[in-house]
């Protein structure tokens, strides 16, 4: 017998409390986000006969918000799902609808107080932990947060356990796409015009091997951002060590530095660096090959480095190669307007191995390490009401390392490079404030 969605239960509920708390101690507000794609050639190059692929997919969000003298809280309920995607007379929902967050949080002073439940946990520029707002799903963590703030430091200490479901025995545990526990701690301090954080992250995952096993990677480093206008940098330091999932010793970690000068008040340009260590594919020797190599960003929101065409560390190029990223971006920011015009140029960080020649010579030898450029163009304009509409456009140019690396292949067996590989969409999002008068 097929249940009904506590979602219609939670918003029953949160009318009532419409009805019964203040205004003033209460928000009610929504998201719906509707965003229509093309692409071919999005995260692979492009393959010949290749048909593109268009669809709309949308985010409907309820958020809920409440503050009393002690304690706040907030619920968001989400629906995603892609347009068409069920019959006009389906009686029976997909489950695409649910708790985005739900968390609570007591202050025992007006520095101290702890947070818990399902929540975004989101830091600096979040190349580590990210809230990962443009997918539609968003990324959200059950965990426990302890915080303390002043004026001019602030420290976080988290930590998480997940399960698949309540149990008698044992503490195995199989959700895809997630880890079995965290623990990190999170320093800021601010300087004048300097801020820097410090990051320990500790996240452990179910060894295949063993029921109750559980093996940790760590993540240690720092952000450090400098403004004082027309200049900002910024830089990333991190390291990684432990074992990974594959029972692989840990050696790994990302370094990088962004400036941005703002040549008047509406248009600033910025150049930056980005080095995430990689597994290479020519050292074969039993030292090396024990050791992964392959920086992971962990919860970063990735779709927001890399270029937006999601090539790298979107779902994929884990425990791979690693990348070096060279970019240039061009802002234009008015009232109403903003407009954003980026160029990456992508190489890998370590050997590429040439199968072609491998095949042929039985050398361990490496390809150029060059993965092609990437072009984006982005846009957005707020309408009268504060409706925001965002179009952009991508194009990828790919090399035949790049092709060889995501298995893109022509006749000879030489990575594909003659198809056109683009990407466009355009986004509508609508966020009205039901209490508003």
């Amino acid at each position: 017998m097929k249940t009904k969605k506590p979602i219609g239960a939670l918003i029953t509920t949160i009318i009532a409390l419409i009805a019964t708390i203040s205004n003033a101690q209460m928000s009610l507000t929504g998201e719906i986000r509707p965003r229509f794609e093309y692409r071919h050639g999005f995260k692979s190059p492009a393959d010949t006969l290749q048909k593109a692929a268009m669809f709309a997919t949308q985010r409907t969000r309820l958020n809920f918000g409440y503050k009393s003298n002690n304690f706040k809280v907030g619920i968001v309920l989400q629906d995603i799902r892609i347009w068409g995607s069920q019959s006009q007379l389906n009686s029976y929902d997909i489950s695409t609808s649910g708790l985005n967050q739900g968390w609570a949080e007591y202050f025992f002073s007006k520095k101290v107080s702890i947070k818990m439940g399902r929540q975004e946990i989101v830091y600096d520029d979040e190349r580590i932990f990210g809230g990962v707002a443009w997918a539609q799903q968003g990324r959200s963590h059950d965990a426990f947060l302890l915080k303390y703030t002043d004026s001019t430091f602030t420290c976080h200490a988290g930590a998480a356990y997940n399960q698949n479901s309540e149990s008698y025995v044992g503490t195995s545990y199989s959700i895809p796409n997630s880890y079995k526990e965290m623990q990190y701690l999170w320093l800021n301090k601010n300087i004048n015009k300097i801020k820097v954080s410090l990051l320990a992250l500790n996240v452990g995952q179910q060894s295949p091997a063993a029921i109750n096993s559980t093996r940790y990677v760590t993540t240690i480093g720092s952000h450090t951002e400098y403004k004082a206008k027309p200049f900002f940098v910024g830089c990333n330091f991190y390291y990684q060590t432990g074992v990974d999932k594959n029972k692989k010793r840990t050696a790994a970690f990302l370094g990088s530095i962004d400036a941005a000068y703002s040549i008047k008040e509406k248009l600033s340009i910025g150049l930056g660096y980005e080095y995430l260590s990689g597994q290479s594919g020519t050292d074969t020797s039993k030292a090396y090959k024990e050791i992964n190599h392959s920086f992971n960003p962990v919860f970063g929101t990735n779709h927001a480095f890399n270029g937006t065409m999601d090539y790298f560390y979107v779902g994929n190029h884990i425990d791979n190669v690693g990348l070096q990223d060279l970019y240039l971006k061009v802002k234009y920011k008015t009232e109403k307007w903003n407009a954003s015009f980026d160029i990456h140029e992508f190489m890998s960080a370590a050997d590429v191995l040439d199968p072609k020649e491998l095949t042929k010579t039985g050398q361990y030898t490496a390809m150029s390490n060059s993965l092609g450029t990437e072009i984006d163009v982005t846009a957005s304009y707020i309408l009268s009401g504060g409706v925001l509409v965002t179009a952009g456009y991508s194009h990828f140019l790919p090399t035949e390392t790049l092709g060889i690396l995501k298995g893109v292949l022509d006749w000879k067996g030489d990575g594909r490079t003659d198809q056109i590989s683009n990407w466009a969409f355009i986004m509508i999002t609508f966020k009205p404030n039901f209490l508003k008068e």
